[in-house]
């Protein structure tokens, strides 16, 4: 999941990241057979993890539903491939002269799949769907700063909504409509560019199990076929209006159990695209001999941290929390397990976010006496585990994390595996941790606040520790509601400080972004968020 706002385009929140993300070599990237001549009707196959829940918006917030959802729909707001910058995507204008009140006006003559005209009503009616307690949708908490969110989505579960419909949504016509929040937030104009608020065409709303098994957007691609634990296709939407046209015909998510079975994919010409590589091809930096032209560098907004769940039987303990920290030989792990396409992590903000400040967090630095004497003082028995994916590399660094812990405090710890992606987040997402487990987060959209509230709020959607801390809510609260954006990342980044206090999940490593293409692409770049940005894809014929 950045004063006063004229046009979009003209004074919308810029952040001034440093951010140059390029397709290394690969010019020509020509094979055997390939003529180098751009095919606009060839298809470009990604890998892909099976997703958590079914391919609609509102239910979607990790990377494997992300890769399929995020090109059939296109929001308000859309973020530039190469730099993260935001501009309009479905917006004609967004304005403000409160950061409260926000009027929006929508392009006219834009269609959903379906052919239907996509109109104020479809954002609408699509935020409120994705707010209402009872649809039970998981990005329902990106919706609360808008008025009238607490009586759709009350904060007691036991609790029944008062109605279905937000009273800060306002339709003002067919192609215009007013939020209105509870208080300022200067993030907004940035925010809604993130997943959860695309539009739903209006069949959703008839049939929404219907519509999940053949989903319907906006975007620059359209929903072809879902195959479980196979592979998800789409294919161009050749009536898309936006800047982000895609420039071949068919994208194949291709399901993987292994990175690895994904890399060797790629090097015989199976795969095109794998945006982070598996242990055997880092080894060594053996991938750089294999890549060669066809390595893919960027620069990601993310950061890898080990939620320690507040819920789990003797981990509601800081000095435990601290010894793991300091026990963690960060530095060691990313040079060796890694190969350098990692950098330890020193606090909650990624690198390269505006806002950032290095070694915030004091204790994320190798410190093995400091450890030994914050594990003897929280007086912690029995074992510690790190669960997570095994999938993607997640294992070997996570061992290797579990290995320095087990060296330095002289407590057992072992790495547990989940079958898959999809199986692990419902483990996290259930609260049915039973040790720590790793907690990634790439950036929804670049801020600061993204790294903040959906993680370590009280209650949000993906704090998965079950973090809570009062002074911590009230400083980010303050600071959505703060209109001037220099003004509002001094108490974000106060809040970040707390939450460094408390070690509520123990930052790691960030990601430098190293990703591959096969011979078959010409160009691709890796975007922020860590995916193929599929406007910048271009195929050669074979």
């Amino acid at each position: 999941m950045w004063g006063s706002r004229r046009l979009w385009q003209t004074a919308a929140v810029a952040t001034t990241l440093s951010l140059v993300l390029t397709a290394c070599g690969g010019s020509s990237g020509n094979s055997s057979g390939s003529s180098g001549e751009v095919d606009p009707n060839g298809t470009f196959t990604v890998y892909g993890t099976e997703p958590q829940n079914t391919l609609i918006p509102t239910n979607t917030n990790e990377l494997g539903g992300a890769k399929a959802v995020d090109p059939m729909f296109t929001e308000l707001v859309t973020y530039r491939g190469d730099n993260a910058q935001p501009y309009n995507g479905m917006a004609e204008s967004i304005t403000t002269t409160d950061s409260k009140v926000y009027d929006i006006k929508i392009k006219q003559g834009w269609k959903f799949h379906d052919g239907t005209e996509v109109k104020a009503k479809n954002f609408v009616d699509a935020w409120n769907y994705g707010a209402y307690a009872p649809n039970g949708q998981i990005n329902s908490t990106f919706y609360e700063n808008i008025q009238g969110y607490d009586d759709v989505h009350p904060a007691d579960d036991n609790a029944k909504p008062t109605t279905d419909k937000m009273s800060g949504l306002v339709v003002k016509g067919d192609y215009e409509f007013e939020v209105t929040l509870k208080a300022p937030f200067s993030v907004f104009s940035t925010m809604i560019g993130y997943t959860a608020f695309a539009p739903l065409p209006d069949v959703f709303f008839k049939d929404p199990t219907a519509f999940a098994s053949h989903p319907i957007g906006n975007g620059p691609m359209k929903f072809v076929s879902r195959t479980p634990n196979a592979d998800i296709k789409l294919t161009r939407f050749d009536d898309y209006q936006g800047q982000d046209k895609v420039k071949f015909k068919d994208l194949d998510v291709k399901i993987y159990a292994s990175q690895e079975t994904a890399y060797q994919d790629l090097l015989s010409g199976q795969l095109d695209f794998l945006e982070a590589l598996p242990p055997s091809a880092l080894a060594g930096s053996k991938y750089k001999a294999d890549l060669k032209d066809n390595l893919v560098i960027g620069h990601l907004l993310g950061i890898s941290t080990i939620a320690v769940p507040y819920y789990v039987p003797g981990y509601d303990n800081l000095e435990l929390r601290k010894a793991i920290s300091m026990a963690i030989d960060r530095t060691q792990i990313t040079k060796t397990v890694m190969n350098d396409t990692y950098v330890p992590a020193d606090g909650y903000i990624s690198q390269g976010i505006e806002g950032y400040r290095p070694g915030v967090c004091q204790f994320c630095k190798f410190d093995p006496e400091a450890a030994k004497a914050a594990f003897q003082k929280s007086g912690f028995t029995g074992k510690l585990t790190i669960a997570s994916n095994a999938d993607g590399g997640r294992k070997e660094p996570l061992v290797a994390a579990c290995n320095s812990i087990k060296n330095v405090l002289g407590v057992e710890c072992d790495f547990v595996p989940a079958t898959d992606f999809g199986q692990w987040r419902s483990i996290v997402t259930g609260h049915k941790l039973t040790g720590m487990g790793r907690s990634d987060w790439s950036a929804d959209y670049p801020s600061i606040e993204d790294f903040l509230n959906p993680i370590y709020r009280t209650g949000a959607s993906s704090n998965d520790s079950v973090y809570s801390n009062p002074a911590v809510d009230q400083l980010l609260k303050q600071a959505d509601a703060t209109p001037d954006k220099d003004a509002a990342i001094k108490i974000y980044q106060q809040a970040e400080d707390l939450i460094a206090k408390d070690l509520p999940s123990i930052p790691v490593w960030d990601e430098k972004g190293v990703a591959a293409k096969s011979s078959h692409v010409k160009t691709v770049t890796l975007d922020f968020r860590r995916r193929a940005d599929y406007s910048s894809v271009e195929i050669l014929k074979k």
